[in-house]
């Protein structure tokens, strides 16, 4: 349950992260953009069986029914939303194409703005065939090496997949701050860059979680500590995952940052496990990450379209302003400039695809009674 509450703090994060809202920033000491992307990934690769190394292919078969198939059903649905939007006056969002249905989602995933958050949906894919075909590979080679095999595999195979896949990752940020990574070039930065985090989760499930016992306080002291000195040292930690840009201290220091941010709220929801084991609401938002990453700006869009009505037809909210709203995905109106107002958008973009989910669910479910 540690990790279903870790993926609804993760995936409210996201959202937050979308509207610059730092209420979970722990007073800017964690900033979102310098971890909460490649949190997901380590839950990911936390939660990979080595057992589907004996079924590759099916594996990958697996992957593309539970992610890829929904992401391009609802790809095509945003296409035609796009489509519909651009007739009523809206500029955001790609032409429906064959490159944008099929091609954009893996090269960079915002072909039709509204469901821009889900370009992760793809890159995580990508991670998860990498992972089983590189893990193969290094069985193979390690099978023919006298002396290794059992235990010796798996230990020589975890050091190997972390750090091997770290030096790439640290490669990737490195060719980035020398502006190399550009272009078409981000779509496998991106997924270099995320991939050691993976692997970071099947390394903390095989190796680390048995000695994951230091109590709170000098848990909490050390980790506070180290990210303390790094806000201090370094010249702003957050970093931008999709574009592979922002990197401003070297190829270390986001990997430090990633694993600090980590190491914070795999704790806080360790420490939350208690108090929200039996809370139905908050398994159901981590069991459903995926329909929130993929509809919460779209549920933004929502509540700027009921202020846009309250603005146009009452004269209440005079300052909205029309052009940002017709051309402008992250334009957000506050209510009399409110930060707090905020919260209405964090509402809106974890309640309302959550929601849909259930609508969604209750349809099929009714669907096959009727079978």
């Amino acid at each position: 349950m540690a990790f279903c509450i870790l993926s609804a703090l993760a995936i409210i994060m996201v959202v937050a992260g979308h509207i610059g809202y730092n209420i979970m920033a722990v007073g800017d000491l964690f900033p979102y953009y310098s971890f909460h992307v490649p949190l997901f990934m380590f839950i990911s690769g936390y939660f990979y069986k080595d057992s589907e190394e004996q079924h590759p292919f099916a594996y990958v078969k697996k992957k593309v029914r539970r992610l890829l198939m929904p992401y391009l059903a609802w790809n095509l649905v945003y296409g035609i939303i796009a489509w519909a939007m651009r007739a009523g006056g809206f500029s955001m969002g790609e032409p429906l194409g064959f490159k944008t249905l099929f091609i954009d989602p893996f090269l960079h995933g915002y072909q039709f703005i509204y469901n821009y958050a889900a370009w992760f949906v793809p890159v995580l894919f990508i991670v998860q065939v990498m992972n089983v075909f590189v893990r193969l590979a290094v069985r193979r080679i390690l099978g023919r090496i006298p002396g290794i095999m059992g235990k010796d595999w798996d230990d020589v195979a975890e050091w190997l997949m972390l750090a091997g896949s770290l030096a790439v990752g640290m490669a990737v940020v490195w060719f980035a701050i020398g502006g190399h990574v550009w272009g078409n070039y981000k779509a496998p930065g991106r997924i270099l860059f995320l991939f050691p985090c993976f692997q970071m989760g099947q390394f903390y499930y095989k190796k680390l979680e048995k000695h994951d016992t230091l109590g709170n306080l000098p848990y909490f002291a050390v980790v506070l500590g180290i990210q303390t000195v790094l806000n201090i040292c370094c010249n702003g930690l957050a970093f931008s995952s999709v574009w592979c840009t922002g990197f401003a201290n070297g190829p270390v220091v986001p990997y430090v940052t990633i694993v600090s941010g980590i190491a914070f709220w795999l704790r806080i929801a360790k420490v939350l496990e208690p108090v929200l084991g039996e809370s139905r609401s908050v398994r159901y938002l981590g069991q459903n990450t995926y329909a929130v990453m993929m509809h919460h700006v779209m549920a933004f869009m929502l509540v700027k379209t009921v202020i846009a009505a309250v603005a146009a037809q009452t004269g209440q909210c005079a300052d909205f302003d029309f052009g940002a709203y017709y051309t402008n995905i992250d334009y957000y109106y506050l209510v009399r400039g409110a930060e707090h107002f905020k919260m209405v958008y964090l509402a809106a973009g974890v309640t309302l695809p959550l929601v849909l989910q259930c609508c969604l669910g209750r349809v099929r479910s009714r669907a096959a009674d009727l079978r």
